[in-house]
């Protein structure tokens, strides 16, 4: 029931979209839209074209962590870098794949996007030691 909610958010959405908070799935049909299931909302808030950018957005994400972290000073900072950024790569595939029914639902968030306080504090707190990692391999010592 709830896959089968989704994927009908995900096709009323078409090319463009209903319009941001238009969304008349997320009401009675979908359930946890704010959490597991939000990106069938994505999708039939923004369309096929938010949902790619939203997609294309996170893969950038993700190539330039992993090229800040193949950079990286030391081996501690190049594998610290490539992990943190895995972990949310990981876990985009994972909210991605069970929303649009690929594998069974698996209860993980969509990372910056899911409600809970927790999720999107531990996410924040890995960019900002990515972009310390960033930050110290472009110093150049005198």
């Amino acid at each position: 029931w709830q896959i089968n909610n989704a994927l009908y958010a995900i096709g009323s959405g078409g090319l463009f979209g209903v319009g941001l908070g238009n969304s008349t799935q997320k009401y009675y049909y979908v359930p946890e839209p704010q959490n597991d299931m939000i990106f069938p909302i994505i999708c039939e808030e923004l369309g096929f074209v938010g949902a790619t950018l939203v997609l294309v957005l996170f893969a950038a994400l993700i190539w330039r962590g992993v090229t800040i972290g193949l950079k990286a000073k030391n081996r501690f900072s190049m594998y610290l870098a490539v992990g943190m950024i895995m972990l949310v790569g990981v876990q985009v595939a994972l909210n991605v794949a069970a929303t649009t029914d690929l594998i069974p639902n698996t209860g993980i968030g969509l990372p910056f996007f899911s409600s809970g306080g927790t999720s999107l504090a531990v996410f924040l707190g890995q960019m900002g030691i990515l972009l310390s990692i960033s930050r110290e391999s472009r110093l150049v010592k005198k």
